[in-house]
């Protein structure tokens, strides 16, 4: 009998701690758990959990810079885009975001790098231009390119969809363009801006000039070139610093000995007054008035002095990303960001 009481409390007390320690298990898998979200939490950019960009009302996505690609045949010293990936979208899709985006009001894409002409010999950004103006019926279609892969065979196929051409060119003298790493083997890059200039005539594309101002250029006198060629605008940087992209541990350029000051960038301008296309755009102006798309397309917020993107338009939409963009519409407007961006418009006379 006794025997048979000790068994049975045995299995009573077995039963028991058996209990016990699915009890304890359970208790250590949840305070784990807890932990990882914790972490997980820790570690989610502060992107992720901004409130909406401004004032909380609904941002327009009007004109839109479209960075398709990081790739680039160039190595500009200051580049503050650079060839961290090499993922581009495959066409439909990139197709399917700017149908999106068309959607939701963007009446200006500007498809920019890396280098734009370098997917697939520029038929990539020809075919995307030719999508939004013939599909899309956009008013305004623009690239920005260095202009060393651009052909004459390229204009005759894609020129008509396009409104207007920049090409990138921060001096007119070869050797500067040289030492801030403008340039390709033994090609001239000023040459090659002044024949692509004539096919923007040829086949009416409003040509463009965009120019990085910086320690290497700051005291040059661009007005007599500037004067001759003629572009419907000469947008002016200020040379602009952002954290993982030309500085940093991280970054894949450092461009701390390309910046100048306030003071140096207001002389530049200065000297330039009497240009009438001269469009200024100081690192306050430029930081915060892009609507920047990366290859993923994600939106860019630059507010931190880097790049924090959001999620892709393609998984959430264009009205959930665009509130992580950090977009200051205000200062969009301030800079001249909206002006006549057709080439219908801009009765175009050479």
């Amino acid at each position: 009998m006794l025997c048979l009481l000790t068994l049975t409390m045995m299995e009573m007390f077995s039963a028991v701690w058996g209990n016990f320690r699915i009890l304890l298990q359970s208790i250590t898998i949840f305070f784990l758990w807890c932990w990882l979200e914790i972490l997980r939490k820790s570690k989610t950019p502060t992107q992720s959990v901004k409130p909406e960009a401004g004032d909380g009302t609904k941002v327009t996505p009007t004109s839109v810079n479209y960075h398709f690609t990081r790739q680039c045949n160039y190595k500009c010293g200051f580049c503050f885009h650079t060839a961290k990936t090499s993922f581009v979208l495959p066409i439909e899709e990139a197709k399917r975001g700017l149908t999106m985006l068309r959607s939701a009001g963007m009446e200006k894409i500007n498809f920019s790098g890396g280098e734009p002409f370098v997917q697939q010999r520029g038929h990539y950004v020809g075919k995307l231009v030719q999508f939004c103006k013939e599909e899309l019926k956009l008013p305004s279609v623009s690239i920005v390119s260095n202009g060393s892969l651009i052909t004459e065979k390229w204009f005759r196929l894609y020129g008509e969809y396009l409104d207007i051409l920049a090409v990138s060119c921060d001096s007119f003298n070869e050797d500067v363009n040289k030492l801030i790493g403008r340039g390709q083997g033994k090609k001239n890059h000023v040459e090659n801006l002044l024949k692509i200039r004539q096919w923007c005539r040829d086949y009416n594309v409003a040509f463009k000039i965009n120019s990085v101002i910086n320690r290497y250029n700051v005291d040059e006198d661009m007005s007599e070139e500037i004067s001759r060629i003629n572009p419907v605008r000469w947008k002016v940087f200020q040379c602009l610093i952002i954290e993982g992209e030309n500085t940093g541990e991280e970054a894949l350029r450092q461009a701390e000995t390309f910046v100048i000051s306030n003071k140096e960038f207001k002389s530049f301008l200065d000297r330039h007054r009497n240009i009438r296309c001269l469009v200024p755009e100081s690192n306050e102006q430029m930081r915060d008035s892009y609507l920047i798309l990366d290859e993923y397309m994600r939106f860019l917020d630059c507010r931190n002095g880097r790049k924090d993107p959001s999620k892709s338009v393609l998984d959430v939409g264009v009205e959930n990303a665009i509130k992580f963009s950090g977009f200051d519409e205000k200062m969009f407007f301030k800079r001249g960001g909206k002006y006549i961006w057709s080439k219908a418009d801009l009765r175009l006379e050479w």
